[in-house]
């Protein structure tokens, strides 16, 4: 292990080869050259990792994510659904119940897409663009063990591959190592204040299985089903079928405390079958189970407040869930992270890598994206009972109430429902909620009767159960 040869260039060290690491490495690119140090071996095709072990459930990218993949790395949307994942319309290729307990309806022109596959195929196709590029050196086997530099600038990173430790000099260190990053801890050891952190913790379990696609749903673009746990009405319990490449459905079950999944194969269907709506439980009866569940209890949000600290140390970004961990079921993850690797090009493209005062620039830029998230995530959280020290303060029961308006009104309603996707989809601030595509037809309608039940078309009901 070394550093990069020299070309005159910054060097940039990431720390991670996750998603966020792996775009982080995509951005800086085009300023720097860019070492990647990973702990474990990156896999040679769309399999698990043990370092990634939440692959396994479901995942998305909403629009957000997917516009700023896209602009990080042309072609790589396009690749992806060359390899079996899909761009679902939302919500016409969805089934989806909020946590209000309103069932959309499935408007066909509301021109928001998500990207829907299996996080291993995701990864393997982000990897190989990525790696593609002779600006970026992966090291895998190399876990970073702290921070060089002082209070005021990070020089480097102490690194161990097997039984060799050495420093790795870097212009900039971007730690990308996740929710359980130990950033927090190196920066105090340099003299660095403790971060403001904030946790919220609705105590979310998930539990998902893979089963093949059942019927004569293969290949037919089955919609996805998703039934939201309700925070008014405590278990929140909740579910969702994703259909991915390979003709596979992966089903994640979530339940808050009181109300857990198992990791049971017998007790599934019938959590699924208790939820506020039957409608999973009912598609997955005569489905084919592919392995054993698997369960995940590592779902609390969790935030540091980097941006906030007076000193930051020139030379070192923190980026995606090493700010902010979120509930997976919002599944805003890797769209944050995306938008937070083009929040740093954005911030390089209008001064030096090297410059005082850029990594802060870069952080508070980063900050943006995992704000918005955060707060749409924390805004149904911390309403479950012992989610957080700090109960919701009036104002934001107000705003929660506010937005099960929202959502209320987006469901009968196509403009209110690009509004309202407008902001989950992390494209627009709140404020977008205010507007008058959403303020119009809430106050004075005209307003369609809210649907009774999922709105699953009798073809799809019939080819899953044939």
């Amino acid at each position: 292990m070394s550093d990069r040869a020299t070309t005159g260039r910054p060097t940039a060290i990431v720390i991670g080869a996750s998603a966020s690491g792996l775009l982080a490495a995509a951005a800086l690119a085009e300023f720097a050259d860019v070492t990647i140090l990973e702990r474990d071996s990156l896999p040679d095709g769309p399999k698990p990792r043990r370092g990634i072990p939440q692959a396994h459930h479901a995942h998305l990218v909403w629009t957000g994510g997917v516009k700023a993949l896209e602009e990080l790395l042309p072609g790589v949307i396009e690749e992806t659904v060359a390899r079996g994942a899909r761009l679902i319309r939302i919500m016409g290729d969805m089934v989806s119940r909020a946590p209000n307990e309103v069932w959309f309806r499935r408007f066909e022109n509301v021109p928001h897409r998500n990207l829907v596959c299996s996080r291993f195929l995701l990864d393997h196709v982000l990897s190989a663009h990525v790696l593609d590029d002779p600006r970026i050196a992966l090291h895998e086997n190399t876990t970073a063990l702290g921070l060089e530099g002082s209070s005021t600038t990070v020089t480097g990173v102490r690194a161990q591959s097997g039984d060799t430790a050495e420093t790795l000099n870097a212009n900039l260190v971007v730690d990308a190592s996740g929710r359980g990053t130990s950033a927090p801890q190196w920066l105090q050891s340099m003299g660095l204040p403790e971060v403001e952190t904030r946790e919220v913790n609705a105590g979310v379990v998930y539990a998902t299985r893979l089963y093949k696609a059942p019927g004569s749903t293969a290949g037919i673009g089955f919609p996805l089903v998703n039934v939201q746990a309700n925070p008014a009405n405590p278990p929140g319990q909740g579910g969702i079928i994703l259909p991915i490449e390979g003709d596979r459905w992966i089903v994640t079950l979530c339940g808050t405390r009181g109300g857990e999944p198992t990791a049971d194969n017998e007790a599934f269907i019938d959590f699924a079958l208790k939820l506020g709506d039957p409608v999973i439980g009912e598609l997955l009866k005569d489905a084919e189970p592919i392995g054993d569940v698997r369960t995940s209890r590592s779902t609390a949000n969790i935030r540091r407040y980097y941006e906030k600290m007076n000193r930051w140390p020139d030379g070192f970004v923190a980026l995606g869930d090493a700010i902010a961990g979120y509930n997976p079921v919002y599944g805003h993850g890797l769209s944050v992270a995306a938008q937070c690797a083009l929040a740093v090009r954005d911030v390089l493209r209008t001064r030096p890598l090297t410059a005082p005062g850029t990594a802060q620039r870069m952080q508070r830029a980063a900050a943006r994206p995992v704000g918005a998230a955060w707060d749409l995530a924390v805004g149904q959280d911390a309403l479950y009972p012992g989610a957080s020290n700090t109960p919701p303060t009036a104002v934001e029961k107000l705003l929660a109430h506010y937005v099960d308006r929202c959502v209320e009104t987006g469901a009968t309603n196509p403009r209110a429902l690009g509004a309202l996707l407008d902001v989950m989809s992390l494209l627009e601030p709140p404020t977008r909620l205010f507007s008058p595509d959403m303020l119009r037809p809430m106050l004075f309608g005209p307003k369609k009767k809210l649907l009774p039940g999922a709105p699953l078309r009798e073809q799809e009901r019939k080819a899953a159960l044939n």
